[in-house]
């Protein structure tokens, strides 16, 4: 997991911040002006309460539910869920369908289908699901969106990511302050950053191994993990990240990979796709031009793109 760490700061009266869970994950905002602290908070609280609406598949009277009770037939939908769709297609066409928005049936079939699922918690065995489409048989025409009959839509590969874009994006334009949002690892910053940059420690756990990075204004940051969201079925461990062409869990070769990119979303998609691709990560990967930090099933640490120095702020 990554969390901001405020005591790195050497000047924390420059900064506040605010920590809170939400979507079974820890969430926290960080802002330059104090002052704005509520403000922001109420502004992402905003973000996320419509993003739920349009996306949740959790929530029977969300959008993304009503496209799957749509029948195959177009169904206009707001300019919200629009853009996460747009989203999601285009880290599909990066990923050559690594990351793909149709895999709601399996992963529902593999028992992620609730909000709040326990870590290691034992699901009934279900049958295996064959998915009737895939990414690209899903067609946006504005907001005009058809979806094949039978097919779930998941957008949790990039629904929170944008997320964390959106929020950056609004609480700046909102407040004019510089501004870290941090969803459950998926890491978005907007205005500018405290003075060294915003200070990013990286790792799984108390007793992992961690790197500490300084991100940039305007920089964003995203992992992606087989150790979160976990739960067991038939004796068998499983964890959220599905391989789109087996309806399984992705192979768990690396424990967590760590992008940093323009944009959360941009960062999220890669690593997502990171853990799909398992041992043919790293050369992908390189050819992206990104900083990346790898931690596989031992526990060895791999970086990608000159991670940590291109992942962090340097004298101008």
């Amino acid at each position: 997991m990554t969390i901001t760490q405020q005591r790195h700061l050497e000047s924390a009266c420059a900064t506040a911040e605010v920590h809170w869970r939400r979507w079974t994950v820890d969430m926290q905002v960080i802002v330059t002006d104090p002052g704005c602290l509520a403000e922001a908070r109420l502004t992402v609280d905003t973000e996320l309460d419509a993003v739920e609406a349009a996306a949740s598949r959790f929530r029977a009277d969300s959008e993304i539910s009503a496209l799957a009770a749509s029948s195959g037939q177009p169904t206009e939908v707001s300019e919200l869920l629009a853009e996460m769709l747009g989203a999601a297609l285009q880290a599909a066409r990066h990923t050559d369908g690594d990351v793909d928005p149709t895999i709601g049936a399996a992963v529902i079939a593999l028992g992620d289908d609730r909000d709040d699922i326990a870590l290691d918690s034992p699901v009934p065995l279900a049958t295996s699901v064959t998915r009737p489409a895939t990414w690209s048989m899903v067609h946006i025409d504005h907001r005009t969106v058809t979806v094949p009959a039978g097919v779930v839509l998941d957008l949790g590969a990039t629904a929170k990511a944008l997320a964390a874009d959106r929020c950056a994006a609004r609480v700046h334009a909102a407040t004019g302050s510089g501004v870290l949002i941090n969803l459950g690892g998926d890491i978005a910053t907007a205005g500018s950053a405290p003075e060294g940059g915003w200070p990013v420690l990286v790792h799984d756990g108390d007793d992992e191994p961690a790197s500490l990075v300084a991100l940039c204004s305007g920089a964003a940051m995203a992992t992606s993990s087989t150790v979160r969201r976990t739960w067991r079925r038939g004796g068998q461990r499983l964890h959220h990240i599905l391989d789109p062409r087996t309806g399984a869990s992705a192979d768990p070769v690396w424990r967590t990979v760590t992008v940093t990119a323009a944009s959360c979303l941009a960062a999220n998609t890669v690593s997502t796709a990171a853990i799909i691709r398992g041992r043919r990560a790293p050369d992908w990967i390189r050819h992206q031009s990104i900083a990346a930090r790898l931690v596989d099933c031992d526990g060895i640490v791999h970086t990608l793109g000159g991670w940590p120095d291109d992942a962090m702020c340097r004298p101008r």
